[in-house]
Formats: structure tokens, C-alpha cells, sequence
């Protein structure tokens, strides 16, 4: 599973920004499931010190992302109608772990619920995104 998977994480890493940003790892996938290392580097904190919020609901949008197209064998991307996020507590630079998680998918639209966790497993952002379904014309 991890050789199939790291086929679409080096996909993003190529012809995405943030996925050379977050220099994702492969850590567990099963159906309806994903879950990646992260890494948040200097260039995404804020002046006080911590990982700026568009940068935590960047990671998360990409890993929600992810995981509908991976269970899609890229047939498909969600192109995103609403991302809804609720910050817990701050993260610093370095690694971070990021979950996905699909609640609904229909015909049309799919709900994929994104976590992302500290260093010492405790949460720190809930991501909900919702997305319209569309054809993906992706190359891997």
C-alpha cells in the first residue's frame, strides 16, 4: 500500500506547490482513511513563532485531498466548496501529523474530515471540507 501511495505523494510533490512545502511521509491508509507525516518549515510561521493557520488548513486541505483522490485511483479531485476549520491549540515548526478522514461521499459532493496533530499526539486543528466531485484529468 505505501509503494501505491507514495506514487500519488510524489505526484503532488511535483506538480504542487505545498506538496514540496510539506514534504509529506506516508504513514497508514485504509479505506476511508489516511494518515501522513507532515513537516511545517520556517516559511510558515507567523511573527509570533507558531505554524500561521492558512498553513495548518493548507496541510489539511492537502491530505483531505489526498485521500479522495487516492481512493479514486485518480479518476477524481474534490474541487473544494467549503473548508471549515477550528483551531485547538498553536503548532511550532517541524513535524506534524495529519489525518483524513471520509464521512459522506455521494454522486456529487464528498465530506472528508481533516486533523492535524502535535508532536505529543494532542489536537490541533479540525478541518471539514466539502467538495463537488470532479473529473480528473491527473497524469501519474
Amino acid at each position: 500500500m505505501r509503494n501505491d501511495f507514495n506514487q500519488y505523494l510524489n505526484y503532488h510533490k511535483s506538480n504542487g506547490g505545498t506538496g514540496r512545502l510539506f514534504k509529506f511521509q506516508f504513514i497508514d491508509y485504509s479505506e476511508g482513511y489516511l494518515k501522513l507525516k507532515g513537516e511545517f518549515s520556517s516559511e510558515t510561521l507567523n511573527p509570533s513563532g507558531t505554524v500561521q493557520g492558512g498553513q495548518m488548513n493548507s496541510m489539511l486541505d492537502d491530505v483531505t485531498s489526498l485521500l479522495f483522490i487516492f481512493e479514486s485511483q485518480g479518476r477524481h479531485y474534490p474541487n473544494s466548496t467549503n473548508l471549515h476549520t477550528i483551531h485547538h491549540r498553536p503548532l511550532f515548526e517541524g513535524e506534524a501529523i495529519a489525518t483524513a478522514e471520509i464521512i459522506k461521499k455521494g454522486k456529487n459532493i464528498v465530506t472528508i474530515k481533516g486533523e492535524l496533530f502535535n508532536t505529543e499526539e494532542k489536537l490541533s486543528a479540525t478541518l471539514l471540507h466539502t467538495a463537488m466531485i470532479m473529473d480528473s484529468n491527473f497524469k501519474m
